[in-house]
């Protein structure tokens, strides 16, 4: 959940680390801080955001700093504040490290430091770890990065971690478990990342860290990967970077979430685009054809995700079972991975998350494999764990996702989805050529027919004034809209702090109903196609009881027009795609209200982008 950059080389590092935190603040913003080393070791931190830390930083005397170390935090152990923020000294005051994960065995391993004459200053797991190989180090007598590799045989937990050592110009160690670290590799200079945003505009040469792998870097001595069970060499496979600079920019928009809902065209096209072929009638993605009759023989799919990508999974399970006619079940990744689920070696089990890295997520795709399921996994971000973790797998190719708050991550992966459904449908012939043909054609139409809603963001706007205010608000769906209307709801507390549950509609008579007066905002998705008469029915409920409503409808609907408060049109299209068009509304709805109570928008509260901890 945090987020590190190193860098050590000719360069001034702490522009570098300094920038490239900026970048990762998407990754926890509760305190920052930076280790710099030249003759010495200066550490400067503080609570709050990174740029609290660069005017901080710019007090300092930086001249002749030639490594330096970052970190922005997700407190997990210890409340935000300077005391806790990283990096964190050893008690010598020689190395200190960063640190991304959760030791989970930190205070047997503090009350035995301690026990040894160690005192410590935070309440963090990550002091006790640097303050272990601090030990390791000095009764050992090993060098450092062995040091650390025992350090690390010896905690349990996830981590990513950077460590310098003030009598080791130069020299940047990092290691990996769960969480993901990235180094970027220049000419005679070197960098550390959470993800390569921080250094792409310096290489594009990257090795990612497998779990249990432990890095040594220096300017002048290279590169060494050793593996940490053992501290075998490892030979490095460098990725050549596809990211641009210009991807992660806001490129005018007022937040990363607003230029993120606008990229949803773009992302769709990118995500089928050499995959889906509308002339020629054809869906081929290779991870998929290469293992088609293990999907085609399997006896039911799991969908496991947390979150937003959860509620996509939801959409999945609808669109499969239409179209598949078998059985499709979804899980929590985070409750599959802490029960005895049943599973046998004749289940697909597909994994989704927008960053690859989710921690709950991958440990529930090694339970599963354990079990003797086939594995597929659903991200976005190339090189990430799950993407390494699963047996195949397709990217969603939606390009950066900075704000915390998932969208194009969302509808991208429903696209990918229906088009993994619809192809096995194809080969399983549970679908007519004429309904796989009508299906491509109406896929191929979604990235206009956002655009067309995307143009009504003024209107949607106007109605977010109204609402603002508000501290309760339901949302209500049926069918393949259900989901939608638990995203929408979920974007709305994610940024806005509004109290907000979705519904399927028909449910709201087992109790929300209660809550409906003139004062509850009631968002519907209320489409032509899917139970539309009984949604009228649910609508005409809430109206009886005064509640205020905000319909989402296909254009030129009259019925549902002539009872709700506002109405927001949607274009027709197959009833399985419609939350691709469902959904956008909802998040531009939810955007402005964030806007006008003035929430920090990219980045909410309490929450951060990638949760590598669980």
């Amino acid at each position: 959940m945090c987020g590190i950059v190193g860098y050590t080389g000719h360069r001034t590092p702490t522009h570098i680390v300094l920038a490239g935190l900026g970048r990762l603040e998407y990754r926890g913003y509760d305190s920052a801080g930076i280790a710099m080393l030249n003759d010495s070791l200066k550490v400067v931190k503080t609570a709050g955001k990174v740029a609290d830390l660069v005017k901080k930083t710019k007090k300092i005397n930086t001249k002749g700093i030639h490594t330096a170390l970052g970190h922005t935090r997700w407190a997990t152990h210890g409340v935000p504040n300077d005391t806790n923020a990283h990096p964190h000294f050893s008690n010598s005051g020689r190395f200190a490290i960063v640190h991304n994960g959760i030791i989970e065995n930190y205070e047997p391993l503090k009350q035995m430091l301690i026990q040894r004459g160690y005192s410590f200053q935070s309440e963090t797991d990550t002091e006790v770890l640097i303050n272990l190989i601090e030990d390791v180090y000095l009764n050992e007598n090993v060098s450092l990065p062995k040091a650390v590799q025992l350090a690390l045989c010896r905690v349990v937990g996830a981590y990513a971690i950077g460590v310098l050592d003030k009598e080791a110009p130069g020299q940047m160690i990092a290691a990996k478990l769960g969480s993901p670290l990235a180094i970027g590799i220049g000419e005679d200079e070197f960098f550390i990342a959470s993800d390569a945003s921080p250094f792409i505009e310096y290489t594009n040469r990257t090795i990612y860290l497998e779990d249990y792998e432990l890095a040594v870097v220096h300017p002048k001595k290279g590169l060494q990967i050793k593996k940490v069970h053992d501290f075998s060499s490892v030979d490095p496979y460098i990725e050549e970077l596809k990211l641009s600079l210009e991807s992660i920019e806001k490129g005018g928009y007022d937040h990363f979430m607003l230029k993120e809902i606008f990229e949803q065209p773009q992302a769709i096209i990118d995500t089928f685009r050499g995959r889906m072929l509308v002339d020629d009638n054809l869906i081929k993605l290779s991870g998929l054809e290469e293992h088609l009759d293990t999907f085609l023989t399997a006896d039911r799919i799991i969908c496991i995700a947390c979150g937003t990508s959860w509620h996509a999974a939801l959409v999945a399970e609808y669109i499969f079972e239409e179209l598949l006619r078998i059985p499709v079940e979804v899980e929590y990744a985070s409750e599959f991975r802490y029960r005895n689920p049943v599973i046998n070696s004749g289940d697909v089990v597909i994994a989704i998350s927008q960053s690859g890295e989710t921690a709950d997520t991958l440990a529930a795709i090694k339970l599963a494999k354990s079990l003797g399921a086939f594995v597929f996994g659903v991200c976005n971000v190339v090189g990430s764990s799950i993407a390494r973790e699963t047996d195949t797998g397709a990217y969603t190719h939606a390009g950066p996702e900075i704000g915390v708050a998932s969208t194009k991550a969302f509808t991208t992966q429903i696209t990918i989805l229906s088009l993994i459904a619809t192809r096995l449908a194809q080969a399983k012939q549970t679908i007519t050529k004429e309904d796989f043909h009508k299906i491509l054609v109406a896929l191929e139409q979604i990235p206009q027919q956002i655009k067309a809603v995307l143009s009504k963001s003024e209107a949607i706007k106007s109605i977010a004034q109204a609402y603002h205010k508000a501290t309760n608000c339901l949302y209500l769906g049926r069918g393949f809209n259900f989901p939608v209307a638990l995203e929408g709801a979920l974007k709305l507390k994610e940024i806005s702090y509004i109290h907000a549950e979705g519904y399927p509609a028909a449910e709201m008579k087992h109790g929300p109903i209660a809550l409906i007066d003139e004062q509850m905002p009631v968002v519907i998705i209320a489409t032509r196609k899917g139970h539309y008469e009984k949604v009228v029915s649910n609508i005409q409920e809430i109206k009886s009881r005064k509640g205020k409503i905000i319909a989402v409808v296909t254009v030129g609907d009259e019925a549902v027009a002539a009872l709700a408060d506002h109405v927001i049109e949607i274009p027709e299209t197959s009833e399985m795609l419609t939350p691709l068009l469902a959904t956008i509304p909802l998040q531009l709805l939810s955007y402005y209200i964030a806007v006008l109570r003035g929430c920090n928008v990219d980045q909410p509260r309490n929450l951060a982008k990638s949760v590598t901890v669980e």
